[in-house]
């Protein structure tokens, strides 16, 4: 996986539209519904940590792991500059190890697509499993394969904030993969300067994912579109995954 070393540095003044309070909140009700409390929380590839802090701040006991040093540098900062003390872990995530169980855990903003070998998704899912209490919770989501079939495919598009110009051109190949190509132009003294970052994203079908969280010890509790309690509708660009740790699993950590 690239480190996202451009990226990080812009990532939070791009991603106004991610939502993170009323993502926040959202999960706190989802956990609600399905009567489980937070207890110890990984937020698995939390970026910048927007909503490990927000996590943070009502009372959750959380931390974060993230594979990019770039974006834990940015997570640790604003923690830090927001008098948190949370801790964050430099680990990729089909190879976590955690030093005890969870609770929960939480994976947003399509980072599960960010896997584009479906072994290492199946990996993820069976390393979260592994560190998870019987009868916890893993919430993540995922971008459709309409999305990236419809929206995303190969179409180019441009983000401007008070920092940077973006320019995003995707690239649809086979497996429902789309190569991302961002292009910063960040001014200085009337002069621009472009740095460059590329990576790629794939789309699983819900029959997929299904089976490799059944394959690996977790029954899929319910599936949601975005930031609802509804079942996803066919032109859904983002679902959410609600699953429950089987209690029979045999583990050895």
């Amino acid at each position: 996986m690239p480190s996202y070393s451009a990226f990080a540095q812009f990532y939070d003044g791009l991603m106004t539209n991610a939502e993170y309070q009323k993502r926040c909140d959202y999960l706190c009700e989802l956990l609600k519904r399905h009567r489980h409390d937070f207890g110890i929380t990984l937020d698995l590839a939390c970026g910048t940590g927007s909503l490990t802090r927000l996590l943070a701040k009502k009372g959750v006991d959380v931390y974060g792991i993230d594979a990019s040093a770039e974006m834990l540098c940015e997570a640790m900062e604003k923690s830090a500059e927001e008098g948190l003390n949370i801790l964050y872990l430099r680990q990729k995530m089909q190879n976590i190890d955690l030093y005890g169980t969870i609770n929960t855990c939480i994976c947003t903003l399509d980072s599960i697509n960010h896997l584009t070998d479906e072994k290492d998704v199946a990996k993820t899912f069976d390393r979260v499993g592994l560190f998870m209490d019987n009868d916890g919770l893993f919430v993540f989501d995922v971008n459709t394969v309409y999305k990236h079939r419809s929206v995303l495919c190969d179409n180019t598009f441009v983000y401007e904030t008070d920092k940077v110009f973006c320019v995003w051109q995707n690239s649809l190949s086979e497996n429902d993969v789309v190569e991302i190509n961002l292009d910063f132009f960040e001014e200085e003294n009337g002069v621009y300067y472009r740095t460059s970052e590329s990576f790629c994203e794939r789309a699983y079908s819900d029959e997929c994912i299904r089976k490799m969280l059944s394959d690996t010890g977790f029954e899929t509790e319910a599936v949601y579109g975005d930031l609802s309690f509804d079942t996803p509708k066919d032109d859904e660009q983002r679902v959410i995954y609600v699953a429950r740790m089987k209690k029979s699993r045999n583990k050895k950590i």
